[in-house]
């Protein structure tokens, strides 16, 4: 008698290696019908810099499935209705599928096993996409952890990062024809008009083999130097790139956690930003709304101006504070900012613009190739003052001496803002200390060709330190 098929779906763990769903339906001995639906994510539409990556994510996870013998069948629409009828029309005994930790997956999922359940169907969902699941570590007092550094302190302490499983090399796959299934370049993934994206194929090989080939080239000597180097602006190399790998379940957390053990002396440091990511999403399993609400409610009252022309500048890199516009422009041409100009651009956003903190992440959400429920809500709320464990308010970044700082001889900036490519270092990050003759060799033209400041940096700090303490008022 032939066996029931289980479904294998596809969310966010676009690989087969270390996959424990994709194990799990393996072993039930079920043909495996691998499945992707083309929805939301996280209760919101992805952002365009995400489908991008998508596109080519799914591409490849395709050819690593039909490797192993078994097709990507790709679907579009609701999976609460989509999964059961599926399930009824191929005769499926078992779903299987990865956990997700936002709240609007969460009762999603609920819904869908609930259905399938009392249907009579096996539904299993495994853990996948991070090292602990979020109600793992605990405080003494039994509750989850609101600072970073006890929290990762404890998950070093309690060990035990079971091994990665191996890749299956071979999957007795379902591939029988299932109705409405598209091909991928059906979904309309890819930016055509115009296409925005052309900066993104030099950085980046989405896909379970770039993942690998990316940690493999970080881990062979650059991150000897990730302490020192991962703040430095222009350095490509300072840090491991994995972001949007990770992101979209490319390479697993337990992949990288062993890979980077046991072929590197020097790894604390690094892997206490997987600890950030795990820590983003306790945050977000025990706070649905931390991408939308202030986790501090006393930043309720903080008085935003939200002025959409000063919006509109930041976004485009045209604020003429010059380290902040180099990582808008990296960002907007690559999908991907450096982390250190991430925290700066942020600060300017909403320190020095006064724009409330969730317009930046709505941009973020847009724009970044590893956009994130978690990680892009975490940091942005760090970055304001109102999130858990949060950077104090007061602490307001001077976009010109962290440029000074991070980028000392302008090399970043000048790569992203060729306007000011002819400055000299002494007066790359802020040109209006430049005499009128250096700006006529360099060819820079404030409120010319190159915007002057659209704010004074100590105004605009005074002000929003003004605002702050009326808000706790």
């Amino acid at each position: 008698m032939t066996q029931s098929p289980a479904i294998l779906w596809f969310r966010r763990d676009l690989r087969v290696a270390d996959h424990p769903a994709l194990t799990a339906a393996i072993d039930s001995g079920a043909p495996v019908l691998c499945l992707y639906i083309d929805h939301e994510f996280a209760g919101r539409p992805r952002g365009g810099a995400s489908e991008w990556w998508l596109h080519h994510s799914l591409k490849s996870l395709e050819s690593d499935l039909e490797k192993c013998g078994a097709k990507l069948h790709i679907l579009r629409g609701n999976p609460e209705v989509l999964i059961p009828s599926i399930v009824q029309d191929i005769k499926a005994g078992a779903v299987h599928w990865s956990r997700r930790y936002d709240g609007d997956s969460i009762e999603l999922d609920k819904a869908i096993k609930s259905t399938l359940k009392d249907d009579g169907i096996d539904v299993h969902s495994h853990p996948g996409s991070l090292l602990r699941e979020p109600w793992e570590i605990k405080t003494g007092s039994d509750t989850y952890y609101k600072v970073f550094t006890p929290y990762w302190k404890a998950c070093l302490k309690a060990g035990g990062i079971e091994d990665a499983l191996p890749a299956p090399k071979s999957i007795d796959g379902w591939n029988g024809n299932l109705k409405g299934s598209l091909p991928i370049d059906d979904l309309g993934l890819l930016p055509t008009d115009p296409d925005w994206a052309g900066g993104f194929d030099g950085p980046w090989t989405p896909g379970s083999a770039g993942a690998h080939e990316r940690l493999a080239s970080f881990l062979d000597g650059h991150v000897q130097h990730y302490d020192e180097q991962r703040n430095v602006a222009a350095n490509e190399d300072g840090t491991s790139g994995l972001s949007p790998h990770l992101a979209f379940g490319e390479i697993s957390p337990r992949e990288v956690w062993h890979e980077t053990r046991n072929n590197s002396e020097v790894y604390d440091v690094y892997l206490s930003e997987i600890g950030w990511r795990e820590f983003s999403y306790v945050l977000l399993y025990h706070n649905p709304k931390l991408g939308s609400e202030n986790f501090k409610p006393a930043f309720d009252n903080f008085k935003w101006d939200n002025n959409k022309t000063k919006l509109r500048a930041w976004q485009r890199g045209q604020t003429g504070y010059p380290f902040v516009d180099a990582g808008m422009r990296q960002l907007w041409a690559t999908g991907w900012m450096h982390n250190r100009v991430r925290m700066v651009a942020a600060s300017f956003l909403i320190k020095h613009l006064l724009i409330d903190w969730r317009r930046g992440e709505e941009w973020f959400w847009d724009t970044l190739v590893d956009a994130d429920p978690a990680s892009n809500a975490a940091s942005w709320q760090w970055v304001a003052g109102s999130g858990a464990d949060a950077s104090p308010y007061f602490r307001i970044f001077n976009p010109f001496t962290q440029g000074e700082k991070f980028d000392p001889e302008g090399e970043y900036v000048k790569r992203w803002v060729p306007e000011l490519a002819k400055m000299p270092k002494k007066y790359i990050h802020r040109p209006w200390d430049a005499p009128t003759d250096v700006l006529v060799r360099a060819g820079v033209k404030l409120g010319g060709n190159y915007p002057k400041p659209i704010v004074e940096h100590k105004a605009a700090r005074e002000e929003a330190l003004g605002r702050y303490k009326a808000s706790r008022e």
